[in-house]
Protein backbone atom coordinates (compact mmCIF):
# COMPACT_ATOMS: atom_id res chain seq x y z
CA UNK A 1 0.00 0.00 0.00
CA UNK A 2 1.37 3.78 -0.93
CA UNK A 3 2.24 5.82 1.92
CA UNK A 4 -0.49 7.60 2.66
CA UNK A 5 -0.40 11.26 0.99
CA UNK A 6 -2.34 14.44 1.59
CA UNK A 7 -2.89 16.48 -1.39
CA UNK A 8 -4.08 20.37 -0.99
CA UNK A 9 -6.60 22.16 -3.71
CA UNK A 10 -6.65 25.86 -3.38
CA UNK A 11 -9.54 26.79 -5.45
CA UNK A 12 -13.13 25.47 -5.68
CA UNK A 13 -14.45 26.73 -9.30
CA UNK A 14 -14.05 24.55 -12.50
CA UNK A 15 -10.03 23.67 -11.87
CA UNK A 16 -10.38 23.03 -8.08
CA UNK A 17 -13.86 21.11 -8.39
CA UNK A 18 -12.36 18.94 -10.87
CA UNK A 19 -9.31 18.08 -9.53
CA UNK A 20 -10.23 17.01 -6.42
CA UNK A 21 -13.33 14.44 -8.05
CA UNK A 22 -10.81 13.11 -10.27
CA UNK A 23 -8.07 12.47 -7.47
CA UNK A 24 -10.81 11.10 -5.63
CA UNK A 25 -11.95 8.73 -8.05
CA UNK A 26 -8.27 7.96 -9.30
CA UNK A 27 -6.57 7.18 -5.11
CA UNK A 28 -7.50 4.98 -2.27
CA UNK A 29 -9.43 6.10 0.68
CA UNK A 30 -6.11 6.35 2.81
CA UNK A 31 -5.10 9.67 0.93
CA UNK A 32 -6.32 12.77 1.98
CA UNK A 33 -7.50 15.08 -0.57
CA UNK A 34 -8.06 18.90 0.90
CA UNK A 35 -9.87 21.77 -0.81
CA UNK A 36 -9.79 25.41 0.37
CA UNK A 37 -12.25 27.78 -0.72
CA UNK A 38 -13.22 31.30 0.44
CA UNK A 39 -16.81 30.64 -0.88
CA UNK A 40 -18.80 28.25 0.79
CA UNK A 41 -20.73 27.75 -2.74
CA UNK A 42 -19.44 26.31 -6.49
CA UNK A 43 -20.96 28.46 -9.33
CA UNK A 44 -21.29 27.56 -12.41
CA UNK A 45 -20.51 31.30 -14.13
CA UNK A 46 -21.28 30.04 -17.99
CA UNK A 47 -25.05 30.36 -16.74
CA UNK A 48 -24.89 33.65 -15.44
CA UNK A 49 -25.14 34.65 -19.86
CA UNK A 50 -28.58 32.91 -19.00
CA UNK A 51 -29.26 34.15 -15.93
CA UNK A 52 -28.73 38.25 -16.66
CA UNK A 53 -31.68 37.86 -18.85
CA UNK A 54 -34.15 35.45 -16.90
CA UNK A 55 -33.57 31.99 -18.42
CA UNK A 56 -32.32 31.04 -15.32
CA UNK A 57 -32.79 31.77 -11.54
CA UNK A 58 -29.93 31.81 -9.05
CA UNK A 59 -30.69 29.10 -6.99
CA UNK A 60 -30.13 26.94 -9.93
CA UNK A 61 -25.91 27.63 -11.02
CA UNK A 62 -24.90 27.21 -7.94
CA UNK A 63 -24.13 24.12 -5.54
CA UNK A 64 -22.70 24.25 -1.64
CA UNK A 65 -19.14 22.61 -1.64
CA UNK A 66 -20.09 20.95 1.10
CA UNK A 67 -22.05 17.90 -0.56
CA UNK A 68 -18.19 16.88 -1.42
CA UNK A 69 -17.33 15.74 1.85
CA UNK A 70 -19.69 13.30 0.67
CA UNK A 71 -17.14 11.72 -1.66
CA UNK A 72 -14.00 11.78 0.42
CA UNK A 73 -13.82 15.05 0.42
CA UNK A 74 -12.31 17.38 2.84
CA UNK A 75 -13.93 21.32 2.40
CA UNK A 76 -12.62 23.85 4.10
CA UNK A 77 -14.34 26.97 3.70
CA UNK A 78 -11.31 29.61 4.80
CA UNK A 79 -9.43 32.20 3.06
CA UNK A 80 -5.86 31.31 2.36
CA UNK A 81 -3.77 33.71 4.10
CA UNK A 82 -0.50 32.23 2.50
CA UNK A 83 1.19 30.22 0.29
CA UNK A 84 4.81 28.19 1.19
CA UNK A 85 5.53 26.63 -2.08
CA UNK A 86 9.17 25.31 -0.92
CA UNK A 87 6.95 23.31 1.62
CA UNK A 88 3.94 22.80 0.44
CA UNK A 89 2.71 24.47 3.47
CA UNK A 90 -0.70 26.72 3.37
CA UNK A 91 -1.92 28.87 5.89
CA UNK A 92 -5.53 29.38 6.22
CA UNK A 93 -6.80 31.91 8.34
CA UNK A 94 -4.09 30.79 11.03
CA UNK A 95 -4.01 27.98 10.84
CA UNK A 96 -1.11 25.68 8.43
CA UNK A 97 -1.88 22.53 6.08
CA UNK A 98 1.20 20.93 5.24
CA UNK A 99 0.47 18.79 2.01
CA UNK A 100 2.60 16.13 -0.16
CA UNK A 101 0.97 18.35 -3.57
CA UNK A 102 -0.33 21.35 -3.76
CA UNK A 103 -2.30 22.77 -6.83
CA UNK A 104 -3.28 26.41 -6.96
CA UNK A 105 -6.45 26.99 -8.63
CA UNK A 106 -7.43 30.19 -7.14
CA UNK A 107 -8.81 32.03 -10.18
CA UNK A 108 -8.71 35.76 -11.15
CA UNK A 109 -9.92 38.39 -8.73
CA UNK A 110 -12.23 40.72 -10.00
CA UNK A 111 -11.61 44.20 -9.47
CA UNK A 112 -13.97 47.24 -10.77
CA UNK A 113 -12.13 49.54 -8.20
CA UNK A 114 -9.43 49.69 -10.14
CA UNK A 115 -11.63 51.83 -12.41
CA UNK A 116 -12.98 54.83 -10.57
CA UNK A 117 -16.26 54.84 -10.64
CA UNK A 118 -16.95 51.82 -12.26
CA UNK A 119 -18.59 49.56 -9.42
CA UNK A 120 -21.37 52.31 -9.27
CA UNK A 121 -22.22 53.11 -12.29
CA UNK A 122 -23.47 49.50 -13.68
CA UNK A 123 -23.54 46.02 -13.19
CA UNK A 124 -21.14 43.37 -13.10
CA UNK A 125 -21.69 40.62 -15.42
CA UNK A 126 -19.17 38.24 -13.87
CA UNK A 127 -20.42 37.26 -10.55
CA UNK A 128 -23.96 35.61 -9.30
CA UNK A 129 -25.31 39.04 -7.58
CA UNK A 130 -24.22 40.90 -10.79
CA UNK A 131 -25.77 38.95 -13.24
CA UNK A 132 -29.11 38.40 -11.02
CA UNK A 133 -28.64 42.29 -10.43
CA UNK A 134 -28.96 42.41 -14.46
CA UNK A 135 -32.17 40.37 -14.88
CA UNK A 136 -34.03 42.24 -12.28
CA UNK A 137 -33.36 45.42 -13.56
CA UNK A 138 -33.37 45.04 -17.32
CA UNK A 139 -37.64 44.61 -17.37
CA UNK A 140 -37.28 47.86 -16.11
CA UNK A 141 -35.51 49.31 -19.08
CA UNK A 142 -37.73 50.98 -21.82
CA UNK A 143 -34.97 52.92 -24.10
CA UNK A 144 -32.15 54.51 -24.05
CA UNK A 145 -28.15 53.32 -24.83
CA UNK A 146 -27.14 49.77 -23.38
CA UNK A 147 -22.99 49.34 -22.83
CA UNK A 148 -21.25 46.25 -22.59
CA UNK A 149 -18.28 47.60 -21.50
CA UNK A 150 -14.75 45.14 -20.91
CA UNK A 151 -12.61 46.85 -18.69
CA UNK A 152 -9.73 45.73 -19.50
CA UNK A 153 -7.14 42.80 -20.51
CA UNK A 154 -7.21 40.15 -19.74
CA UNK A 155 -10.36 38.55 -18.85
CA UNK A 156 -11.52 35.23 -18.77
CA UNK A 157 -14.33 33.91 -21.20
CA UNK A 158 -13.62 35.49 -24.29
CA UNK A 159 -17.01 35.12 -26.06
CA UNK A 160 -18.90 36.70 -23.10
CA UNK A 161 -19.12 40.03 -23.70
CA UNK A 162 -20.11 39.55 -27.31
CA UNK A 163 -22.48 36.76 -26.36
CA UNK A 164 -23.84 39.02 -23.08
CA UNK A 165 -24.46 42.04 -25.48
CA UNK A 166 -26.20 39.26 -28.64
CA UNK A 167 -28.61 38.16 -25.64
CA UNK A 168 -29.10 41.48 -24.21
CA UNK A 169 -30.00 42.83 -27.82
CA UNK A 170 -32.19 39.32 -28.44
CA UNK A 171 -34.03 40.32 -24.77
CA UNK A 172 -34.91 43.96 -25.86
CA UNK A 173 -36.13 42.26 -29.31
CA UNK A 174 -38.05 39.54 -27.32
CA UNK A 175 -40.03 42.69 -24.86
CA UNK A 176 -40.71 44.90 -28.04
CA UNK A 177 -38.71 47.69 -26.89
CA UNK A 178 -35.69 47.05 -29.50
CA UNK A 179 -36.27 50.29 -31.79
CA UNK A 180 -36.24 52.43 -28.63
CA UNK A 181 -32.32 51.47 -27.99
CA UNK A 182 -28.87 51.79 -29.31
CA UNK A 183 -26.51 48.58 -28.10
CA UNK A 184 -22.76 48.99 -28.06
CA UNK A 185 -20.26 47.43 -26.97
CA UNK A 186 -17.10 48.83 -25.88
CA UNK A 187 -13.45 47.03 -25.65
CA UNK A 188 -10.02 47.39 -25.43
CA UNK A 189 -9.27 44.76 -27.76
CA UNK A 190 -8.13 44.94 -31.42
CA UNK A 191 -10.81 42.48 -32.42
CA UNK A 192 -13.05 39.65 -30.52
CA UNK A 193 -11.48 36.76 -29.59
CA UNK A 194 -8.03 37.88 -31.41
CA UNK A 195 -6.07 34.51 -30.46
CA UNK A 196 -8.07 32.61 -32.84
CA UNK A 197 -6.84 34.65 -35.63
CA UNK A 198 -7.90 37.46 -37.42
CA UNK A 199 -10.59 35.13 -40.12
CA UNK A 200 -12.49 33.88 -36.67
CA UNK A 201 -12.36 37.19 -35.06
CA UNK A 202 -13.95 39.13 -37.90
CA UNK A 203 -16.93 36.25 -37.76
CA UNK A 204 -17.39 36.83 -34.34
CA UNK A 205 -17.66 40.49 -35.02
CA UNK A 206 -19.88 39.75 -37.70
CA UNK A 207 -22.30 37.99 -35.50
CA UNK A 208 -22.37 41.07 -33.41
CA UNK A 209 -22.68 43.91 -35.89
CA UNK A 210 -25.48 41.57 -37.65
CA UNK A 211 -27.86 42.08 -34.54
CA UNK A 212 -27.55 45.82 -34.82
CA UNK A 213 -24.87 46.30 -32.08
CA UNK A 214 -22.04 48.96 -32.52
CA UNK A 215 -18.94 47.27 -31.95
CA UNK A 216 -16.32 49.56 -30.31
CA UNK A 217 -12.86 47.87 -30.25
CA UNK A 218 -9.29 49.45 -28.76
CA UNK A 219 -11.23 51.29 -26.08
CA UNK A 220 -9.83 51.43 -22.92
CA UNK A 221 -12.00 52.88 -20.05
CA UNK A 222 -9.84 54.92 -17.81
CA UNK A 223 -12.93 56.15 -15.55
CA UNK A 224 -16.53 56.30 -15.29
CA UNK A 225 -18.85 58.82 -13.87
CA UNK A 226 -22.12 57.03 -12.38
CA UNK A 227 -23.80 60.77 -11.90
CA UNK A 228 -23.35 61.96 -15.51
CA UNK A 229 -23.64 58.14 -16.99
CA UNK A 230 -20.35 59.12 -18.82
CA UNK A 231 -17.24 56.91 -19.42
CA UNK A 232 -14.11 58.41 -20.21
CA UNK A 233 -11.39 56.55 -22.56
CA UNK A 234 -7.76 56.61 -22.22
CA UNK A 235 -7.45 57.87 -25.70
CA UNK A 236 -9.30 61.48 -23.78
CA UNK A 237 -12.72 60.26 -25.66
CA UNK A 238 -15.91 60.45 -23.95
CA UNK A 239 -19.18 58.30 -24.48
CA UNK A 240 -22.69 58.21 -22.51
CA UNK A 241 -24.88 55.22 -21.44
CA UNK A 242 -28.07 54.98 -19.70
CA UNK A 243 -27.34 51.28 -18.99
CA UNK A 244 -23.75 49.71 -18.08
CA UNK A 245 -23.30 45.87 -17.91
CA UNK A 246 -19.58 45.32 -17.57
CA UNK A 247 -16.66 42.74 -17.52
CA UNK A 248 -14.42 43.96 -14.57
CA UNK A 249 -10.71 43.84 -14.42
CA UNK A 250 -9.30 40.91 -13.46
CA UNK A 251 -5.98 40.88 -11.17
CA UNK A 252 -4.18 37.72 -9.95
CA UNK A 253 -4.91 37.02 -5.62
CA UNK A 254 -2.85 38.97 -3.63
CA UNK A 255 -1.88 35.81 -1.73
CA UNK A 256 -0.35 34.54 -4.77
CA UNK A 257 1.56 37.49 -5.91
CA UNK A 258 2.60 38.28 -1.66
CA UNK A 259 3.99 34.65 -2.38
CA UNK A 260 6.05 35.95 -5.29
CA UNK A 261 4.54 32.94 -7.81
CA UNK A 262 3.73 35.39 -10.29
CA UNK A 263 6.02 36.59 -13.78
CA UNK A 264 6.46 39.55 -15.45
CA UNK A 265 2.80 39.07 -17.25
CA UNK A 266 1.27 39.25 -13.53
CA UNK A 267 0.15 35.59 -13.46
CA UNK A 268 1.10 32.06 -12.46
CA UNK A 269 4.23 30.71 -14.92
CA UNK A 270 3.67 27.15 -15.45
CA UNK A 271 4.81 23.91 -17.77
CA UNK A 272 2.64 24.71 -20.42
CA UNK A 273 2.24 20.25 -21.03
CA UNK A 274 2.09 19.40 -16.94
CA UNK A 275 1.72 22.30 -15.01
CA UNK A 276 3.80 22.07 -13.12
CA UNK A 277 5.43 25.14 -11.29
CA UNK A 278 9.31 25.21 -10.97
CA UNK A 279 8.73 24.00 -7.57
CA UNK A 280 8.46 20.08 -6.63
CA UNK A 281 4.96 18.88 -6.73
CA UNK A 282 2.85 22.37 -6.91
CA UNK A 283 1.03 23.27 -9.90
CA UNK A 284 -1.09 26.07 -11.13
CA UNK A 285 -4.49 25.36 -13.69
CA UNK A 286 -6.81 27.51 -15.02
CA UNK A 287 -7.10 31.14 -14.95
CA UNK A 288 -4.53 32.05 -12.54
CA UNK A 289 -1.73 30.73 -14.80
CA UNK A 290 0.01 32.72 -18.29
CA UNK A 291 0.94 30.48 -20.93
CA UNK A 292 2.78 31.36 -23.79
CA UNK A 293 1.24 30.80 -27.09
CA UNK A 294 2.26 31.86 -30.80
CA UNK A 295 2.26 34.71 -32.19
CA UNK A 296 3.32 36.56 -28.58
CA UNK A 297 -0.37 35.60 -27.26
CA UNK A 298 -0.88 33.63 -24.31
CA UNK A 299 -3.62 30.89 -23.98
CA UNK A 300 -7.14 32.56 -22.99
CA UNK A 301 -8.57 32.23 -19.68
CA UNK A 302 -11.19 29.68 -19.59
CA UNK A 303 -13.29 26.81 -17.95
CA UNK A 304 -12.70 24.69 -20.79
CA UNK A 305 -8.72 24.24 -20.12
CA UNK A 306 -8.99 24.39 -16.27
CA UNK A 307 -11.16 21.52 -16.91
CA UNK A 308 -8.34 19.78 -19.48
CA UNK A 309 -5.59 21.30 -17.07
CA UNK A 310 -7.42 20.14 -13.87
CA UNK A 311 -7.78 15.74 -15.77
CA UNK A 312 -3.99 16.20 -16.65
CA UNK A 313 -2.53 17.13 -13.47
CA UNK A 314 -4.91 14.50 -11.25
CA UNK A 315 -3.90 12.19 -13.30
CA UNK A 316 -0.06 12.74 -13.45
CA UNK A 317 -0.55 13.29 -9.30
CA UNK A 318 -2.17 9.72 -9.39
CA UNK A 319 0.70 8.10 -11.46
CA UNK A 320 2.97 9.49 -9.25
CA UNK A 321 1.11 8.47 -5.51
CA UNK A 322 -0.58 5.14 -7.00
CA UNK A 323 3.47 4.36 -8.38
CA UNK A 324 1.57 3.12 -11.62
CA UNK A 325 0.16 4.54 -14.93
CA UNK A 326 1.40 7.76 -17.39
CA UNK A 327 1.22 11.08 -16.20
CA UNK A 328 -1.30 13.39 -17.60
CA UNK A 329 -0.77 15.91 -20.37
CA UNK A 330 -2.43 19.25 -21.40
CA UNK A 331 -2.41 19.38 -25.33
CA UNK A 332 -4.15 23.06 -25.88
CA UNK A 333 -7.29 21.88 -27.14
CA UNK A 334 -10.37 23.86 -26.07
CA UNK A 335 -13.70 24.33 -27.07
CA UNK A 336 -16.16 27.59 -26.34
CA UNK A 337 -19.61 27.73 -26.93
CA UNK A 338 -20.86 31.74 -28.47
CA UNK A 339 -24.69 31.86 -27.62
CA UNK A 340 -25.95 34.49 -29.90
CA UNK A 341 -29.35 34.81 -28.71
CA UNK A 342 -32.96 33.26 -30.66
CA UNK A 343 -32.40 30.26 -29.08
CA UNK A 344 -28.91 29.54 -31.21
CA UNK A 345 -25.22 29.30 -30.50
CA UNK A 346 -22.14 28.94 -32.44
CA UNK A 347 -18.84 26.69 -31.60
CA UNK A 348 -15.51 27.29 -31.96
CA UNK A 349 -13.10 24.44 -30.96
CA UNK A 350 -9.52 23.81 -31.91
CA UNK A 351 -5.32 23.37 -30.89
CA UNK A 352 -4.26 26.35 -29.22
CA UNK A 353 -0.67 24.99 -29.05
CA UNK A 354 -0.41 24.61 -33.06
CA UNK A 355 2.42 26.08 -34.36
CA UNK A 356 2.93 28.25 -36.09
CA UNK A 357 -0.34 29.73 -35.14
CA UNK A 358 -3.54 28.63 -33.21
CA UNK A 359 -5.57 26.32 -35.51
CA UNK A 360 -9.10 26.87 -34.47
CA UNK A 361 -12.89 26.71 -36.05
CA UNK A 362 -15.70 28.94 -35.23
CA UNK A 363 -18.82 27.19 -36.69
CA UNK A 364 -21.78 29.47 -37.50
CA UNK A 365 -24.66 29.69 -34.81
CA UNK A 366 -27.71 26.97 -34.90
CA UNK A 367 -29.65 25.47 -32.68
CA UNK A 368 -28.09 22.72 -31.98
CA UNK A 369 -25.40 23.96 -30.35
CA UNK A 370 -27.27 26.06 -27.77
CA UNK A 371 -28.91 22.55 -27.00
CA UNK A 372 -25.20 21.66 -26.42
CA UNK A 373 -24.45 23.85 -24.05
CA UNK A 374 -27.59 23.02 -22.51
CA UNK A 375 -26.58 19.45 -22.22
CA UNK A 376 -23.15 20.31 -20.91
CA UNK A 377 -25.10 22.48 -18.33
CA UNK A 378 -27.23 20.15 -17.36
CA UNK A 379 -24.73 17.05 -17.15
CA UNK A 380 -22.45 19.58 -14.85
CA UNK A 381 -23.59 19.42 -11.26
CA UNK A 382 -24.33 15.68 -11.16
CA UNK A 383 -21.09 14.89 -12.68
CA UNK A 384 -18.93 17.06 -10.82
CA UNK A 385 -20.42 18.85 -7.47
Amino acid sequence: MATPKTITILGGGVGGLVTARELRKRLGKEHRIVLVDREARHVFSPSFLWLMVGKRRPEQVWRDLSRLSRKGIEVVHRDVTAIDPETRTVEVDGWSIESDYLVISLGADLKPDLVPGLADAGHNLYTLEGATEISESREGWKHGRLVVLVASMPFKCPAAPYEAAMLLEDDLRSRGVRDDFEVTLFSPEPGPMGVTGPENSAAVREMVESRGIEYRPQHKVESVDPNARTLRFEDGTEESFDHLVYIPPHVAPNVVVNAGLTGESGWVPVDRSSLQMSFENVYAIGDITAIPLALGLHLPKAGTFALSQARAVAKTIAAEVNEKGDPGVFNGHGECFIESGQGKAGIGAGNFYAEPKPTIKIRKPRRIWHWAKVWFEKRWFPKWA
